[in-house]
């Protein structure tokens, strides 16, 4: 008897040490953050239904993201729920094969009006619209980074802080969701911090709609008298939730065009009688065109196989004469078309932001300047010149104005309230030509287009104008040479407000192409004033 009372006097003992030495590792067990963190989390679910970060504003405070909402529905997938949102779903499949978890979840749907009490409908931000204003300038984000454009170039700006829409619910061990139990909803906030551009929005929605004509091509549209970018569309466009399908566009949709260099054509003329009236000859200087004219062994043809006759400078503009210009450019110093080209801003890159540069474009050279073709090819924006449509503007600007070349301005500074500019960036110009050379190719411009034959005129509007069609040495299957359509213009012609520059890449004839949009966009800036 005393022999199994010291048994069981032991096994007692053993008994308290194994529970004590548990109680002293559960102990320490309870102690490590990771596990603290585990066992705070049983019980609960979150479902993170969206997400919004920094705005980016129009010069007047209107969004140009972050300005619309999407219906984003936080479901706990019972048969009410299924049947309330089936003919609401945007993407059926999504939905189901989430439904299958028995977990909550998230799905977009196309109304707010949901009356189930298993369905929680947020109403968030949408990032970007359907028909996003300004893309190529705007760009896009992937992995919450930006990956082009202003998302880009302001990335930490924009993404410094997140608003998060969550619900929280309680689950049972599977992790669905316990019927009955309260859910907790944190609401998020539209973000009024960002950064505000020089885009004026009524202005950028004219620019992308008169530009659908074009296949492939861009518009730009400044303020004339300080080179703010108004609206700049480049085309075709894309969306940002459809990259793959862009990258492999032969196209190249993702090109922001407004940015490349291509062949000018005739709007070089500009430069070169602006050449000839600083050495003293723009008014003198007259040419009898039969149709062609002949550089060395070179046979340089009008688009007028007829010929337009003798004609002044004023004439030639208007008939956009190459064999005028051609003569004409025998008799001026071929350094001196270069400094011109230089001074009003070809072979000079535009830089929109830190990350957005507008391409120099290419010049010739002084030696390839000393063969008398390479001159008369550059006199008319043919042989190895390029320039890129910001560029362009950025001269009719000089020339709508008093001469001096406005540096193009896409970002006016940051705002915390959307309303309120801070740092904001100055506007600045630098010498071009003299104001009496900019009123002599104003008046060339106003000529020309004065012209009945002119297509970019609407009938409210009087405006300044050269139209281009730039060869470009490739062609078709079919032989046919590849051409890009131009204008540039300014606009009301007596006091210049708006200048407006269309490319139509591969386009045809400027007039045909290019003038149209500008009809368009024209009419409907001015439409705005009234």
């Amino acid at each position: 008897m005393k022999t199994i009372r010291n048994r069981l006097a032991v096994l007692q003992l053993c008994l308290i040490l194994i529970f004590s030495l548990t109680a002293v590792y559960l102990a320490h067990l309870v102690q490590k953050p990771e596990l603290r963190q585990t066992a705070a989390g049983q019980g609960t679910y979150t479902c993170l239904a969206g997400t919004a970060e920094g705005t980016i504003y129009d010069r007047n405070g209107v969004p140009l993201i972050n300005a619309s909402d999407t219906c984003e529905a936080v479901v706990c997938p019972t048969p009410e729920a299924v049947t309330a949102l089936l003919p609401h779903l945007i993407d059926p499949a999504a939905f189901f094969q989430k439904a299958e978890s028995g977990r909550p979840f998230v799905c977009t749907i196309d109304t707010s009006e949901i009356d189930c009490p298993d369905v929680t409908v947020l109403k968030i931000p949408r990032r970007y619209s359907a028909e996003q204003p300004a893309q190529h300038l705007i760009g896009y984000t992937a992995q919450g980074a930006g990956v082009s454009g202003l998302e880009y170039a302001y990335d930490s700006l924009l993404r410094r802080e997140q608003s998060q829409w969550t619900i929280t619910f309680s689950v049972d061990g599977t992790g669905s969701a316990l019927a009955g139990e309260n859910t907790q909803i944190r609401y998020g906030a539209n973000p009024s911090w960002g950064i505000v551009t020089t885009l004026d929005a009524s202005i950028q929605r004219i620019c992308d709609t008169a530009g659908k004509q074009l296949k492939k091509g861009c518009v730009v549209a400044l303020d004339a008298e300080n080179g703010d970018i108004l609206g700049l569309s480049s085309f075709p466009t894309y969306h940002p939730e459809q990259l793959e399908a862009a990258l492999q566009d032969p196209d190249s949709p993702l090109i922001n065009r407004a940015c490349y260099a291509y062949p000018v054509g005739s709007i070089f003329k500009l430069v070169t009688a602006a050449c000839a009236k600083e050495q003293g000859n723009a008014y003198s200087f007259r040419w009898n065109c039969t149709g062609s004219v002949a550089i060395g062994t070179q046979i340089f043809r009008c688009h007028d196989a007829n010929g337009h006759g003798e004609q002044s400078m004023l004439e030639a503009m208007r008939n956009s004469c190459n064999p005028y210009f051609i003569a004409l450019s025998q008799e001026l110093p071929a350094a001196s078309m270069l400094q011109m080209a230089t001074a009003l801003g070809f072979g000079t890159e535009t830089p929109l932001t830190e990350t957005i540069l507008g391409a120099a474009g290419t010049l010739p050279t002084k030696e390839q300047l000393r063969l008398p073709a390479e001159q008369a090819n550059f006199c008319f924006g043919q042989g190895v010149l390029t320039a890129t449509p910001l560029q362009i503007a950025r001269m009719t600007c000089a020339i709508a104005g008093d001469g001096t070349l406005p540096a193009i301005r896409l970002i006016r500074g940051s705002t915390e309230d959307g309303k309120t500019v801070q740092q904001e960036t100055p506007s600045r110009r630098v010498d071009g030509i003299s104001a009496e050379t900019a009123a002599f190719l104003r008046s060339l411009m106003c000529y020309t287009a004065a012209d009945e034959a002119f297509q970019g005129k609407p009938g409210n509007v009087s405006m300044g104008a050269k139209t281009s069609t730039a060869q470009t040495g490739q062609y078709d299957a079919d032989g046919q040479e590849y051409c890009h359509g131009w204008v540039t213009s300014f606009f009301p012609a007596q006091q210049p407000r708006y200048v407006v520059t269309v490319l139509a890449e591969d386009g045809g004839y400027g007039n045909q192409t290019a003038a149209p949009v500008l009809r368009q966009i024209a009419g409907a800036i001015l439409d705005l004033e009234t």
